[in-house]
């Protein structure tokens, strides 16, 4: 019995032995690689670089005023459509105290030159009359004081507009005015704030700013690798981040002759005229991105790029033809490529076959999205 046990143990441990050896052969022989096979096509191809920028207005106005002073009234709110000439707001005049106590002084004075001017051209008026002097000397006296009474004048309105930013012959510079037809896209300030007006040393507050929203060009900057490729007229398609499932045609109009560095890489300003279709809306300052067509073949002959084999120095290229059970490596000359396909322009015709990618590979891959 004790026999017969070893007898069988033995011959368990040779038949595991032997299994093993087995599947280690079977591990260590590679298996024949599974290719997919591929055919040339017909393809629209296109090659684009990509531009983020903005939408943003043509012609967008700061409105600011020449008078300082606070904010008295506001005639308009954000998302209004103005006309040119439009009142936008009101300002009341905080005058100097310096230049009002030397206007009410001015004043005084030319009140003081009126009355002595009338008195002196009544104490000669009755003289005048009896003869005692003559015409040409009582013609000094009525000039004198019709150029006190003027000199009046001029003073009290010289204290009116310091005092209230008016006169009695103008309207004044209180009432600021759109300059352009547009849209009012912001009013910075509201109703009681203080106002600085634009002068020499200073920009001013602005009171709002207007823009005409019927004409909009993208804004936005393009690499220094790209920008030798694209060239003035160049159509643009748009696409606006804030609007799903749209597009919006343009078309290049303006290309930086100078770059600026923006984090370690040369960038260049680009425009683009957005065109608008009827019922289509943008908004200021809209994120967006440009696809510049740089080349494009509507019905070109294509093969995957990810089966070409190019050389080291990257001036010749191949692809495996099949022939009969083999494969036989074939130079081809290319053309334009997307990134994905790459058109061949000699080598194969629409019906050679082509080695493809390893069925492996593609199970790696996963599904194409």
């Amino acid at each position: 019995m004790k026999r017969f046990r070893r007898i069988l143990l033995i011959t368990l441990g040779a038949l595991l032995f032997l299994w093993t050896l087995w599947f280690l052969y079977q591990k260590s022989v590679e298996k024949p690689a599974e290719y997919e096979l591929e055919k040339p096509r017909k393809h629209e191809l296109i090659k684009k670089t990509v531009a983020n920028g903005s939408i943003v207005p043509r012609k967008e106005i700061l409105i600011k005023p020449v008078v300082s002073g606070i904010i008295r009234e506001l005639y308009i709110e954000a998302g209004q459509q103005v006309k040119k000439g439009d009142q936008l707001a009101k300002i009341q005049i905080v005058p100097d105290m310096l230049s009002l106590s030397q206007g009410e002084q001015r004043v005084r004075s030319a009140e003081i030159g009126v009355q002595n001017a009338k008195m002196t051209f009544d104490r000669n008026k009755p003289l005048m009359d009896k003869g005692v002097i003559s015409a040409s000397e009582m013609q000094g006296y009525d000039i004198a004081l019709r150029n006190a009474e003027q000199e009046l004048d001029a003073a009290q309105e010289a204290l009116q507009v310091v005092r209230d930013g008016i006169s009695r012959t103008s309207a004044g510079n209180t009432v600021v005015r759109s300059t352009i037809d547009g849209m009012v896209l912001d009013v910075p300030v509201k109703e009681g704030n203080s106002v600085i007006e634009r002068n020499n040393f200073n920009e001013g507050t602005t009171i709002a700013t207007i823009a005409d929203m019927a004409d909009l060009i993208f804004q936005g900057k393009v690499d220094e690798s790209e920008v030798g490729k694209v060239k003035l007229g160049m159509p643009v398609v748009l696409t606006v981040g804030a609007v799903a499932n749209a597009k919006w045609d343009a078309e290049l109009e303006y290309i930086a002759p100078k770059g600026v560095e923006d984090q370690g890489a040369i960038q260049f300003e680009i425009r683009a005229a957005v065109e608008l279709n009827e019922g289509q809306t943008l908004r200021s300052g809209y994120s967006a991105n440009a696809d510049i067509v740089l080349e494009r073949k509507d019905s070109a002959m294509v093969v995957p790029e990810g089966i070409v084999t190019f050389n080291a120095k990257g001036d010749s290229a191949f692809v495996d033809v099949k022939e009969g059970e083999d494969w036989e490596k074939t130079y081809i000359k290319t053309g334009l490529s997307d990134g994905l396909d790459i058109e061949v322009l000699e080598g194969i015709t629409m019906e050679t076959v082509l080695k493809g990618l390893r069925k492996a590979d593609e199970e790696e891959q996963g599904p194409p999205k």
